[in-house]
């Protein structure tokens, strides 16, 4: 039994900032993720995308942004439980809880903090046959490390943000060729994104295909092409090496949406004018996994909803404590 003052459900930048502020008051964290490494999307999904809106850098890539998190929360000297995912939950007769994993590893502790992002993501799929054959041997739903499709023959499939992105970076110098293929004739991405990317086409630095879709894919064990169905004209195959179907990702809560959370859609509602409580007692979300009037699913956002629930958290784990606001311009950071 792993027994800590705060578990923390998701090890994404925001559960990974709440062991730092509980460090400043001397509550020990203990972290479950799915994921094999901490890091949540940012690590698993876009390790090499910039971030623009975290405080004090302008500019931050998402890898980077963890590495720092890990850093700072050193001190602490957090547990971790990787590559499992919360299943079960119990309460004690002493007001704990005790939560299991789907292998089986349990954890104790008074205060939960759920921090799981937008849930477990699993990726919206094409209806191609043989797909399956061929993921990760030349079709991928993300781009972890965009160094992986240098020099090399890329086609894109989709018309939203995330696709416009990828295939403007790529086709800037990275990928010897990209190919952006979308089923409509209007891109649902940013306008900014969507007039660079038919500039970057015109221009003859990507090859764009309106009313367009991937019908099926070719090669012998690992990609080589992908035919496309076209409205009006006939099939064509593209050479390619890696094909990207970003459609985007389907998030769910998983496992967690069966505790008895109060839930709205896909996300647990919280008190937001005290302490990002759930119906729960000893239970809180923050993040993007939560949901309040006036909500933004931002990371610094979930930096601030971390701080106040650490100082609920304190409370409730010592009540016979009082907690006094020491400025770490002040006090420093001591660790453990």
């Amino acid at each position: 039994m792993i027994e800590t003052d705060i578990l923390i459900i998701g090890a994404g930048p925001v559960g990974l900032f709440t062991v730092f502020e509980a460090g400043l008051l001397k509550l020990k964290c203990h972290l479950i993720d799915s994921l094999p490494q901490p890091g949540g999307q940012c690590s698993e999904i876009y390790p090499k995308k910039p971030i623009y809106d975290i405080p004090a850098y302008p500019e931050i890539l998402a890898g980077d942004l963890v590495t720092n998190l890990m850093k700072q929360i050193e001190p602490f000297n957090p547990g971790f439980t990787l590559g499992e995912s919360a299943v079960d939950i119990e309460k004690t007769e002493d007001e704990h809880f005790i939560v299991t994993t789907d292998k089986g590893t349990k954890h104790k502790a008074p205060v939960i903090a759920i921090a799981g992002g937008l849930g477990v993501f699993t990726p919206r799929k094409p209806p191609v046959e043989n797909l399956d054959k061929y993921e990760s041997k030349g079709i991928n739903y993300f781009i972890k490390d965009p160094e992986l499709y240098r020099n090399k023959k890329v086609v894109i499939s989709g018309g939203g943000d995330s696709a416009l992105d990828w295939a403007i970076y790529l086709a800037g110098g990275i990928a010897s060729e990209v190919s952006l293929i979308h089923r409509s004739q209007q891109f649902r991405a940013h306008p900014d994104s969507a007039q660079r990317a038919l500039d970057l086409g015109a221009s003859g630095k990507m090859n764009i295909m309106l009313d367009s879709e991937v019908e099926a894919i070719h090669g012998n064990g690992v990609l080589n092409g992908v035919e496309i169905r076209r409205k009006d004209a006939e099939n064509v195959v593209i050479p390619t090496d890696e094909w990207l179907p970003l459609f985007g990702l389907s998030p769910k809560l998983g496992p967690i949406a069966d505790w008895g959370l109060e839930l709205d859609k896909n996300a647990i509602v919280v008190d937001n004018a005290t302490d990002y409580s759930t119906n729960i007692p000893g239970i809180y979300a923050i993040g993007d996994v939560n949901t309040y009037p006036g909500k933004l699913k931002l990371i610094l956002c979930g930096f601030h909803e971390a701080t106040i629930m650490v100082q609920s958290a304190f409370a409730r784990i010592h009540p016979d404590k009082k907690n006094v606001l020491k400025y770490t311009t002040v006090n420093g950071v001591v660790g453990f």
